[in-house]
């Protein structure tokens, strides 16, 4: 019960697509609050918020250096998000199997109709 509930934070958190940009912007590396700003075009008081929200829900970390709080991705529900979409990697690779098995069949019964 906790896996679903700890997705779904997740998911939640990065549903807001200027939260998602945020993610996408720390990719890099760690950026301030007055480069995202910059980046992203919005106000220092929405994206504080969204910084927030993604603290909060455990995607970003604060590090402060000096007077100036440079905000960091944290890898660990990134790698969380990606061991739930691999659990379903192996369903998608299984019923493709099936597909290509299934059209090499139809294939061959259209190379040699008398054959079945």
């Amino acid at each position: 019960m906790m896996y679903i509930i700890s997705m779904k934070t997740i998911l939640n958190a990065l549903a807001e697509p200027n939260r998602l940009h945020i993610v996408e912007l720390l990719r890099d590396g760690p950026l301030t609050v007055g480069e995202i700003t910059d980046k992203l075009g919005l106000n220092q008081p929405q994206v504080s918020k969204h910084l927030r929200v993604l603290s909060e829900n455990g995607l970003v970390e604060v590090q402060p250096i000096a007077n100036r709080r440079y905000y960091k991705l944290r890898s660990e529900p990134l790698q969380e998000m990606d061991r739930w979409i691999s659990s379903f990697r192996q369903i998608w690779e299984d019923r493709y199997d099936r597909l290509d098995d299934y059209l090499q069949k139809l294939q061959r019964k259209e190379k040699n109709p008398d054959r079945e």
